[in-house]
C-alpha cells in the first residue's frame, strides 16, 4: 500500500468519524429538546375550532410551567386526568384546551355565557356560545378548568371536571402547518 492510499484511508476514516459524531450529537440534542423544551403536536379534532383546525401542527413549549402555573386564556396541552383514563383514554394521549379558570376561582355557564368569579368572559375566539348551562363550581387548589373554543363540540372540564396542573405538558406557542396559517397561537 502506498503512502497516498494510506493517507486517503486515514482521511476517509477521520471524515466518517467526524460525520458520525455530528449525527449523534444532533440526535441527542433533538431528543433533549423534545423531552424538556418543546415538541410538535398535531390537532386531531375540531374541539379548538376556530382557533385551531383539525390537521394544524403546533410547537408546544414545555419550560415555562416549571417556573409559573398556567394562566387563564393560555392554550394548554395535557395528559388526560383520571376521569378520562377511566373512560379508556391512554395516559400518553394528549388533549389541548384553553385554560378558563385557575385555583380559587368560580366558573359558571348560563344562557350561553361563561362566567368566572361572576364576571362574563369576553370570548371573541369561540365558535359559538355554549348551548348548555353549568352551575357555579369552585376550582380546587392545584387544578384548572379548561374548555375547548368549540364550546358545543368539546370534551372538556364542563363534562369531566377539573384538570390537575401536574397533568399539563406545556402550552401552544406557534402553528407551523398549514403554511397559510403559520404564526403565533
Amino acid at each position: 500500500m502506498s503512502v497516498t492510499e494510506s493517507t486517503n484511508k486515514a482521511n476517509l476514516w477521520r471524515k466518517t468519524k467526524e460525520n458520525g459524531t455530528t449525527v449523534i450529537i444532533a440526535l441527542v440534542l433533538a431528543f433533549v429538546i423534545r423531552i424538556f423544551i418543546a415538541e410538535p403536536r398535531y390537532i386531531p379534532s375540531e374541539s379548538m375550532f376556530p382557533t385551531l383546525a383539525t390537521g394544524d401542527r403546533l410547537v408546544i413549549e414545555k419550560v415555562a410551567y416549571h417556573f409559573h402555573p398556567p394562566a387563564k386564556g393560555e392554550i394548554v396541552v395535557f395528559q388526560p386526568p383520571t376521569q378520562l383514563r377511566l373512560l379508556g383514554y391512554e395516559k400518553n394521549q394528549a388533549f389541548i384546551k384553553r385554560a378558563i379558570a385557575t385555583e380559587g376561582e368560580t366558573v359558571a355557564v348560563q344562557n350561553g355565557i361563561v362566567y368566572v368569579n361572576d364576571r362574563p368572559l369576553t370570548e371573541d375566539y369561540i365558535a359559538a356560545p355554549p348551548e348548555y348551562d353549568l352551575l357555579p363550581v369552585a376550582i380546587p387548589e392545584g387544578q384548572l378548568f379548561v374548555m375547548g373554543d368549540n364550546r358545543n363540540n368539546s370534551n372538556d372540564s364542563h363534562v369531566w371536571g377539573f384538570l390537575p396542573v401536574e397533568n399539563v405538558i406545556g402550552h401552544a406557542v406557534f402553528r407551523f402547518w398549514p403554511l397559510d396559517r403559520i404564526g403565533i397561537v
